[in-house]
């Protein structure tokens, strides 16, 4: 129980701390790089050249195939059943609106459920598509697998304290308290820093691509 007090309140604390600073640090980071002075006249428009590409990079129907089925879609499923499980599971939303002062409506225990299962099982086949896949397995890095262990615990851990399996209710989600705290230290400094970083530079890719006339 004094655990589960811990990770609940000076852990949690410290924690956002951590991770507000790194996504600051890593921002700060980013926009400080500057871009040399394009003297360059824009060979066309780029008005909403930028958003466009935000989207029309998430649309990859086309790049569909056996090679890359698993990819695409398992990437799809697991990244959508994350922001269910992360931000429309009540609980979760109550401890969010303890923060930031406000909340919004969330979804039925049971659907949140089924989607975490789900989740947690493509999170699998995906890890055993990169292991057995040999061009995936030589382009892994060992980066790669940490920050799959940092989305996947707080899963499984989830999971199982709603279902009391394993360990008593008090521990596990005192462990999946902790797992979504190491989660929150390492974003800002890992790969998975791209939750914040992707559509940033989707835009600028998309901006710069249309004032050199590629598509985009």
């Amino acid at each position: 129980m004094d655990f589960l007090l811990w990770v609940r309140g000076p852990g949690f604390d410290l924690a956002l701390t951590i991770f507000i600073i790194g996504v600051i640090l890593r921002l700060l980071e980013i926009f400080s790089l500057g871009r040399k002075k394009d003297l360059a006249a824009p060979r066309k428009q780029r008005n909403g050249s930028g958003m466009r590409t935000v989207f029309s990079r998430s649309l990859t129907v086309d790049a569909l195939n056996r090679r890359t089925i698993i990819t695409i879609v398992g990437g799809y499923i697991f990244h959508i059943g994350l922001f269910i499980a992360i931000l429309l599971f009540i609980p979760h939303i109550e401890m969010i609106e303890s923060v930031v002062g406000f909340g919004w409506p969330g979804l039925s225990s049971s659907v949140v459920d089924f989607v975490a299962a789900i989740t947690i099982i493509t999170l699998l086949i995906v890890l055993a598509d990169r292991i057995y896949n040999p061009v995936k397995r030589q382009l892994t890095t060992l980066g790669d697998y940490w920050g799959w262990l940092l989305t996947f615990l707080p899963m499984l851990t989830g999971y199982m304290a709603f279902h009391h399996i394993l360990l008593p209710y008090e521990q596990m989600l005192a462990l999946h308290i902790l797992s979504a705290e190491l989660l929150l230290v390492f974003l800002p400094f890992t790969k998975l820093s791209h939750a914040f970083t992707l559509f940033i530079a989707r835009w600028y890719n998309g901006d710069i691509a249309a004032k050199r006339g590629v598509a985009s």
